[in-house]
């Protein structure tokens, strides 16, 4: 063991910057000299990281912005390189940000500089593949669900399960009725519809989840409808499809989609993390998703999973129905969400699952993380 350690950190989105906070925090009460530099954002900075570019730098999304920001993201990767080389880094850990990281991890752990990688790219459920590069860049991956443990396991890659930091986030269950008061609903059925929070998934999905919420409308006539909007566009987009349905009485909120499923009897939810926090409170839900034909056909020639909800995939069983491509109709998602309304004794059964796999995913978080991290410091 030495007296102080350089550790770098490259965190590319908001989300990760919170993941290496946490890591930094739980790291300095081991090593309280340790330096940490690297790129990442606020929450990491007040832990007393140094970041050498901002986290906005890294964080591109979609399909052309990455391409016409390639040259900066390849000067950023090569700078810093040279910067953990020159500086001789003990240890360098790339959170999520896989295009950007694992290339970069790549050629340190060639360099023989000891590298890490925090939240698995979904490598278990498509382009499987890419375990021969993972192994070849790092010493050590960190997931945050267990399946993703199991596989790095059978494919021989040192891997240790921290948890999912949401799974801490939402260990209390938030009292349904004060929910109830603050968002001035009444005891009656509540349904939250979820249609996701890009553009895309609203053109897909948001007609079809208004269509559902309708018909259900209908079976219960005093069902409050409540559609957390996800940012300001998608409240306006959200609000434009609704002006067709005049007489469906509809709450939109401005975000606050955590409260909104915490108010609710049953979610209808696009497939995605949503599925997780829905899941994490303990509710029944229907999962729906519509990528469009041509993508689909593609898509599904390559997926190597079961099930697209992140609730079945960590029970490996269907426990919650969901709804893909030519399934995502009207006549089945309505179907399965009234199942929910109208049997109290199986959305209880549920709930009791969902408590289960909460407990699978609380693995110690950062600390688990650190201590990982420690042992592979520390080893000669």
């Amino acid at each position: 063991m030495v007296d102080s350690y350089r550790i770098g950190i490259v965190a590319g989105e908001l989300s990760g910057d919170q993941l290496g906070a946490g890591l930094i925090r739980s790291l300095k009460s081991h090593y309280p000299d340790a330096i940490f530099e690297g790129v990442g954002g606020s929450k990491m900075i007040n832990e007393g990281f140094f970041s050498l570019f901002p986290i906005e730098r890294l964080s591109v999304m979609g399909f052309f912005e990455p391409i016409k920001r390639l040259p900066e993201l390849f000067r950023i990767r090569k700078s810093l390189f040279k910067y953990f080389c020159d500086n001789k880094f003990d240890l360098v850990i790339g959170i999520d940000s896989p295009d950007f990281n694992l290339g970069l991890e790549k050629k340190l752990h060639a360099k023989g500089i000891k590298t890490a990688h925090y939240v698995s790219p979904s490598v278990w459920a498509w382009r499987q593949g890419r375990i021969k590069k993972i192994r070849s860049c790092v010493d050590l991956m960190l997931t945050l669900l267990p399946f993703e443990e199991d596989f790095y396991k059978k494919n021989n890659i040192p891997v240790v399960c921290v948890g999912h930091p949401l799974a801490e986030d939402l260990a209390v269950k938030l009292d349904i009725d004060i929910v109830r008061r603050e968002l001035c609903l009444t005891d009656d059925p509540v349904l939250v519809v979820m249609p996701g929070s890009r553009a895309s998934e609203i053109k897909k999905l948001g007609k079809l989840f208004i269509d559902v919420a309708t018909y259900c409308k209908k079976r219960i006539t005093k069902l409050q409808i409540i559609i957390p909007a996800a940012s300001p566009e998608r409240k306006h987009e959200i609000e434009d499809i609704l002006q067709n349905y005049p007489s469906l009485k509809v709450k939109v909120l401005d975000g606050q989609s955590l409260l909104a499923m915490s108010a609710a009897d049953v979610v209808l939810v696009s497939s995605g993390t949503a599925t997780l926090e829905a899941m994490l409170l303990k509710k029944p839900m229907v999962v729906s998703y519509r990528l469009g034909e041509m993508t689909f056909a593609l898509i599904s020639k390559i997926i190597k999973i079961k099930y697209a909800a992140l609730p079945n995939l960590l029970a490996n069983e269907l426990l919650v129905p969901e709804y893909i491509e030519k399934n995502a109709t009207v006549d089945n998602i309505s179907s399965g969400i009234m199942n929910f309304f109208d049997n109290p004794v199986e959305r209880k059964k549920l709930e009791k699952r969902f408590e289960v796999l909460h407990e699978t995913l609380k693995c110690g978080g950062s600390e688990t993380a650190a201590k990982a991290l420690i042992k592979l410091l520390e080893k000669k």
